[in-house]
């Protein structure tokens, strides 16, 4: 066992439906278990959204067994970075905690062609995080 602490990262937005399911999911594939990740949603849908599972289908991803998760105080203490996506002010802002917020579109509600580009910059603001924690990926 390592002696270092493996980064814990909290992606949140409003439904845990689209955009931090999305992010979620690269930031656990690219890392191959190197970063803790959660996701969650300030008011969580009852499914992730059929469009985003469809985008990340196509990057070879599978989101369909997902589920939005509701935000809770103990997910933010117990993450290093939280990135929030279009939540607003519901996120707990606690001492010590890395707090980033990406301005990206909202893909509810919208089709598979709209929710790609999104899916693309999510996929690239993962990968410069990993480089600022230092983990390298292929």
């Amino acid at each position: 066992m390592s002696e270092s602490k493996q980064p814990s990262v909290l992606f949140v937005c409003v439904h845990n439906a689209g955009r931090s399911q999305m992010a979620a999911a690269f930031l656990t594939h690219l890392s191959e278990g190197r970063v803790e990740v959660r996701s969650a949603g300030s008011a969580p849908a009852d499914a992730v959204n059929p469009a985003a599972v469809q985008a990340m289908a196509e990057a070879g991803i599978d989101l369909s067994a997902e589920t939005p998760k509701v935000l809770t105080v103990e997910a933010v203490r117990a993450s290093d970075v939280v990135i929030t996506m279009g939540c607003g002010d519901t996120c707990p802002v606690l001492p010590g905690k890395r707090y980033l917020d990406w301005k990206l579109d909202d893909p509810a509600g919208q089709g598979v062609e709209a929710v790609r580009p999104i899916r693309d910059e999510i996929e690239g603001r993962v990968r410069g995080l990993l480089a600022e924690l230092g983990i390298v990926v292929a």
